[in-house]
């Protein structure tokens, strides 16, 4: 089944993630945001952490990238959505926490419009239950439609989802 019942143990995986990174990037000015589904109680989800490492200063981010390499990630691009830049575990190093946690990492710029896209959606999914099940059901359907196979889920929540999303912009305004 590619949709997984709300679990308490995404938010318990993000703290562990964010002590990892917190180690790793002492002494920079950063926020880690947990972001997606997993961050929203109650609802189903790929189980996939999606973790937003924001910073303010556009020179932090050289450094953040760096010390990411050293605990074994390399730098994906933004892979299409400017402001936020994808990094992956490389797999050439073992880490018991990391590797372990199935999870999607972004570093975005504090005025990214992909991180604020990110955050309202989350929280309006945390503050709105009639939102949080309208976009329930459609993520269902959606994997259904898509044989519970993740790329095609992936391609037509791209296509669905970004309606109901803009709509949450709309009440935020």
């Amino acid at each position: 089944m590619l949709i997984h019942p709300f679990s308490a143990d995404w938010n318990t995986h993000f703290e562990l993630i964010k002590y990892v990174l917190d180690k790793c990037f002492q002494g920079l000015d950063y926020t880690i945001e947990h972001v997606g589904s997993t961050a929203v109680p109650g609802l189903a989800a790929k189980p996939i952490i999606d973790i937003d490492i924001v910073f303010n200063d556009p020179s932090t981010f050289p450094l953040i990238k760096q010390a990411l390499e050293l605990i074994g990630y390399f730098h994906n691009g933004n892979q299409g959505i400017e402001d936020r830049e994808v990094f992956k575990r490389l797999g050439t190093e073992q880490h018991e926490i990391l590797d372990s946690i199935r999870h999607h990492l972004y570093v975005c710029s504090a005025e990214s419009q992909a991180l604020k896209r990110h955050l309202i959606t989350r929280d309006y999914l945390r503050n709105n239950e009639w939102a949080k099940t309208e976009y329930q059901q459609m993520k269902y359907a959606l994997a259904e439609k898509a044989g519970q196979e993740q790329k095609a889920y992936a391609d037509l929540k791209e296509k669905h989802v970004n309606e109901l999303i803009d709509r949450f912009y709309i009440f935020n305004a």
